[in-house]
């Protein structure tokens, strides 16, 4: 199965800021190994309270969160940033 990566709107802004080497790291982590597989949840981890929809990536020092639609076969980043400010809130 074939997933299909998409970003929310804040997400690809805060994409975008991140230095190219790490855009280029990020990206070929997700299709690599995130969208090749049948579960995407095989890798990774859930995210736990108010974040339990929510599932997260680490690539080095950077956490991508997401969110996995079954039904449409999409993963949606909705977070990305280095790890001491993505659960910041």
């Amino acid at each position: 199965m074939k997933w299909n990566l998409r970003f929310q709107k804040d997400a690809k802004k805060e994409f975008l800021k991140l230095d190219p080497q790490i855009q280029r790291r990020i990206l070929q982590y997700f299709k690599e190994r995130i969208l090749t597989i049948d579960n995407p949840r095989t890798l990774g981890k859930s995210l736990t309270g108010n974040l339990n929809e929510f599932w997260r990536y680490r690539v080095g020092d950077y956490r991508i969160i997401c969110k996995i639609e079954d039904d449409n076969i999409i993963i949606t980043v909705v977070m990305v940033g280095h790890r001491r400010e993505v659960y910041e809130d």
